[in-house]
This record gives structure tokens, sequence and C-alpha cells, in this order.
């Protein structure tokens, strides 16, 4: 069975002329949305089909996207709600140093002494570099940047994340 990742949220429609507008929840959105992409929508109590990107822009915290064959605002009322996916099997290997999200939530992050922080739960996109949210026993969640001085390696197999935190980085009280 087809395993598929989020790609976003399509939250309502744009103007007249058939686009709708996503909040994404996707590493790569210059890919996800690229021309002559193909996502797959799901709705509840709806067969899932599949759409092919046929423009893509960003406008303010939103992705704005046209699908081939859909001209037109009536055509793309009804997607509203859906969330778009793209198969597992589409994705394509990354670089050494990049990951996708779903490879990445999850994994336990160890500090430079060898001891267990805590696991990623969820990754965030403010600007310059993502940041890591690394969910603590007993304490407050952690923020970790995902830049070279503090993501020291990652292990995808081991799952495993190595961090130095530099001094002040995380707040230790509850």
């Amino acid at each position: 069975m087809t395993e598929y990742l989020n790609v976003g949220k399509i939250v309502n429609t744009q103007g007249l002329k058939g686009e709708v507008r996503i909040i994404s929840q996707t590493d790569f959105p210059e890919l996800r949305y690229k021309k002559g992409s193909v996502l797959t929508l799901f709705q509840e109590k709806k067969a899932p089909i599949e759409l092919t990107i046929k423009t893509h822009r960003k406008h303010k915290n939103f992705d704005i996207v046209t699908f081939e064959d859909h001209f037109s605002i009536n055509d793309v009322e009804k997607y509203r709600d859906g969330i778009l996916k793209v198969s597992k099997d589409g994705l394509k290997d990354l670089p050494g140093d990049e990951f996708y999200y779903h490879e990445i939530i999850g994994l336990t992050v160890i500090d430079e002494n060898d001891e267990e922080l805590g696991k990623i739960k969820e990754i965030l996109s403010p600007g310059a570099n993502d940041v890591w949210v690394v969910q603590r026993p007993k304490k407050k969640d952690a923020l970790i940047p995902y830049i070279e001085s503090v993501v020291k390696s990652v292990d995808i197999e081991e799952g495993v994340v190595r961090v130095e935190i530099p001094e002040g980085l995380i707040d230790d009280e509850n």
C-alpha cells in the first residue's frame, strides 16, 4: 500500500481563476508545487484524486497554486479543507546534509555529555534556518536551531541526533 506524506491543507480559494490557498506542512514547497508535480488530494468520505500543479506563488503565509484543467473558482471550491499529500515513493534522495521532516521528527536528541535531551516532535521554519522542537521529559520543550555549530550529526538509521548546546540556548528551568 502506498504511504503518503502531508504537503499542505487547502484552506480557501483565492480569486476567481481557480487558485487555492494552501497552508503548507512541507519541507520543500518549491519542489512540491513545481509546475507538473502531481499531488494527491484527500478529503473526508471521498476517494483520493490526483491533481497536477499548473502554477505556484507565495502570498503572505500561503502557497497559492492552480491545478491543470481547473480554470475557475467553481472547479476548486469543492477542494476546500482537503489535504494535499505526496506519495512516499515519489520522494527523491537528498544530499547528505538535507533531510525530509518525516525523517527527523521522532529522533532522539543526545547532547555533548551523552545525555538524552528528548525527542524531536516538530519542525518550525521561522526564517534563515529550521528550528527543531525537542520534547523533554518533565521540562519545557527545547528549541534547537538546525545549524552546523549546534547539530553535529544526524543518524536516521540509529534514530539519533547529536548536538552541542551553547551556553544559554536552553532554558533549564521548568
